[in-house]
C-alpha cells in the first residue's frame, strides 16, 4: 500500500502550519534542517557519485533554504567533494548565518560573484524554497538567467528558485533545474503546468513527518491529493467476481463521429474496449457503420440520421431509452452541427461524459447553467481551449489550474478533467485528484478520444458496482491513460506513440 503521505498536496501556507506545529512540539528547528538536508545531500551523493561529479557549487540565500544549502555544501564537501559557495546576501537568517560561519571555518571559498561557480560540474540551487511570492531582485535575475545558460545539471532545494509554490508562476525568472528535491509534502507548484519546464526530474525527500502533525492542519479528507498506483488500481473493476456477464460489466453507449471526422469514433471505442466494459454500443452517422463493424466486431453499432455535413442528426432512441445505458459518453469527432443530440443526451437519466464537440456546443448554451439541471453525474473533460468556453468568467486556467478546475467543478455541479501535462480532477465538493506523471508523447490527435471511450467504459462498469466512487473512478482512467502513454513513449520513443498504439497499451499498462 502507498504511503498516503506522499499523495498529500499543499499550499505554501499549509506546509509552514504543518511545520510551525513540528517545531511547537519540541522539534528544534536546526535539527529539522539538518535531516532534511543531510537526507538531500545523501540522494545527492547517489545521483552525482564522486567517481562522475568532483567539483559542486552551491548557491546560498539568506532563509532557511539556503541553510539547508550550506549544510549539503559542509555534507558533500565532507565526502570529498571540492565545493564552492556563491552567498549574495550579506543579512542571513540566524540560523542560515551560522551554518555560513562553520563552513567559512571549514576553508570553503564564498563568492558573492557567481562566475567562479561556472566551472563546478554540479549547481545546488538553495537561493529561496517555498513561500516565495515577491519577484525576484534584480541582480539575481540577472545570475539566474546566467546560471540557466550554462550546461551543467542544476538540482534544487524544495523548489526552484523564482517559482511560486502555490501557482507554479515564474517570479520575474526561475532557475530551469535538471532535478529538484521535495521537501517534506508536495507542493502544487509541482502539478502546475507552467512550473514544469522549470521543475525538471522531481522527487519527494521524505523526512519523517507524522501524520497527526499533518492532520491538525489539513482537514480530513484531504482535498488535493495526487493518484498513486495504489489508489487508482483499487478503483478499477479487477478483479471481475467469479460469476458475472457482460451486462453485469457494464453497458456503454459512445455518440461520436462524423464524415469529416470518422476515426475519431474509431478511436474511442478502442479506448473503450480497452476498458472491459461488457458491452459497447456506438452511434454514429449511418455512413460509417460499415467502417465501423470492420474495426469493432463485437460492439453494436448503431447507424443514426446524418444531416447534409454528414454529422448525426437524430438518435434512433424513443422515450427513455439512453437510461438502459449504464453511461453514454459523447462528443470525439462530432462537429458542432450536431446540436441536437448534445441537447437529447443532456436529459439523459445515467452518467454521461462529454467531450470535444460535446463541450463545445455545451459552452454554446452555457454549461454552468444547462449542467446545473441534472440530477445524475456529468463528467466534463476539456483541454484548456474548450475549458474557457465553458467557463469564460474563470480566469485561473493558466495561472493556477488547481483553482481553475476546482471552481469549474463548484459551480457546475460535474466532475472536471482538466487536460495537460499535470491532469487535474474535481469535484463540487472540491476534491482534487492530481496526476503526478505524464508524457509529451500524448500530445498527438485522438489521444484525447482514447481518454473519453477509457472514462466511459468504467465509469459504465462503475455503476453496477457497490460503494462507486465515479469521482475516483475518473481519476483512476486519468492515471491509466498517462500510464500508458508513458510506457508506450519508453517502447516506441515520444514519436511512436499514435493513438492507436496509446489504446493498445492501455492493457499492457495495468500490468506493467
Amino acid at each position: 500500500m502507498d504511503n498516503i503521505v506522499d499523495t498529500v498536496i499543499v499550499s505554501a501556507e499549509q506546509m509552514r502550519q504543518i511545520e510551525e506545529q513540528i517545531f511547537a512540539a519540541g522539534m528544534p528547528v536546526a535539527a529539522l534542517m539538518e535531516k532534511a538536508a543531510k537526507l538531500c545531500s545523501d540522494r545527492l551523493q547517489i545521483l552525482y557519485p564522486r567517481e562522475q561529479i568532483t567539483s559542486v557549487g552551491i548557491l546560498v540565500g539568506p532563509g532557511h533554504n539556503g541553510g539547508d544549502a550550506l549544510v549539503i555544501a559542509r555534507e558533500l564537501y565532507l565526502a570529498g567533494y571540492q565545493v564552492k559557495v556563491y552567498r549574495p546576501f550579506f543579512k542571513l537568517k540566524s540560523l542560515t548565518a551560522q551554518h555560513a560561519s562553520y563552513i567559512n571555518s571549514l576553508g570553503i571559498p564564498f563568492f558573492d560573484e557567481i562566475q567562479p561557480l561556472q566551472a563546478c560540474q554540479l549547481i545546488i540551487d538553495g537561493l529561496f524554497g517555498f513561500g516565495l511570492t515577491r519577484e525576484l531582485p534584480e541582480n539575481i535575475i540577472e545570475v539566474v538567467n546566467l546560471v540557466n545558460s550554462w550546461s551543467q545539471p542544476v538540482v534544487s532545494i524544495d523548489l526552484p528558485s523564482g517559482i511560486n509554490t502555490d501557482t507554479g508562476a515564474v517570479l520575474g525568472t526561475a532557475i530551469k533545474a535538471t532535478r529538484t528535491l521535495c521537501l517534506g509534502l508536495w507542493k502544487q507548484a509541482f502539478f502546475q503546468d507552467v512550473a514544469l519546464e522549470y521543475i525538471g526530474i522531481s522527487e519527494r525527500i521524505d523526512f519523517g513527518l507524522l501524520r497527526h502533525h499533518i492532520w491538525s492542519v489539513l482537514p480530513k479528507p484531504v482535498p488535493v491529493k495526487r493518484i498513486s498506483p495504489a489508489i487508482a488500481l483499487e478503483n478499477l473493476p479487477l478483479p471481475r467476481p467469479v460469476v458475472t456477464y457482460k451486462y453485469r460489466q457494464g453497458h456503454l453507449l459512445l455518440i461520436c463521429g462524423s464524415h469529416r471526422y470518422a476515426g475519431a469514433a474509431i478511436l474511442t471505442a478502442l479506448g473503450a474496449r480497452a476498458s472491459g466494459v461488457g458491452m459497447l454500443s456506438v452511434a454514429v452517422p449511418e455512413s460509417l457503420k460499415t467502417l465501423l463493424i470492420s474495426h469493432l466486431p463485437e460492439a453494436l453499432i448503431i447507424d443514426c440520421p446524418e444531416n447534409k455535413e454528414g454529422a448525426i442528426s437524430s438518435l434512433p432512441f424513443s422515450g427513455n431509452d439512453l437510461s438502459r445505458f449504464d453511461a453514454v459518453a459523447c462528443g470525439p469527432g462530432l462537429t458542432v452541427d450536431a446540436k441536437s443530440v448534445v441537447q437529447r443526451v443532456l436529459q439523459a437519466e445515467c452518467p454521461l461524459i462529454l467531450d470535444a464537440d460535446g463541450l463545445n456546443i455545451l459552452a454554446e448554451h452555457g454549461a454552468t447553467e444547462v449542467l446545473s439541471q441534472r440530477n445524475v453525474p456529468t463528467v466534463l473533460t476539456p483541454h484548456p481551449g474548450e475549458f474557457k468556453r465553458l467557463f469564460p468568467e474563470i480566469t485561473e486556467p493558466e495561472s493556477n489550474r488547481i483553482v481553475a478546475v476546482q471552481t469549474a467543478a463548484q459551480q457546475s455541479k460535474a466532475i472536471i478533467l482538466l487536460k495537460g501535462a499535470r491532469t487535474a480532477i474535481s469535484n463540487e465538493r472540491g476534491f482534487t485528484w492530481l496526476i503526478s506523471a505524464s508524457t509529451p508523447a500524448l500530445a498527438r490527435g485522438g489521444s484525447g478520444d482514447v481518454l473519453t471511450g477509457l472514462i466511459g467504459g468504467l465509469v459504465a462498469q462503475g455503476t453496477k458496482a457497490e460503494k462507486t466512487n465515479l469521482f475516483n473512478t475518473v481519476a483512476s482512467a486519468a492515471w491509466w491513460h498517462a500510464q500508458a502513454g508513458i510506457l508506450a513513449a519508453k517502447e516506441r520513443t515520444e514519436l511512436g506513440v499514435d493513438a492507436v498504439t496509446l489504446a493498445q497499451y492501455l492493457t499492457k499498462a495495468v500490468n506493467y
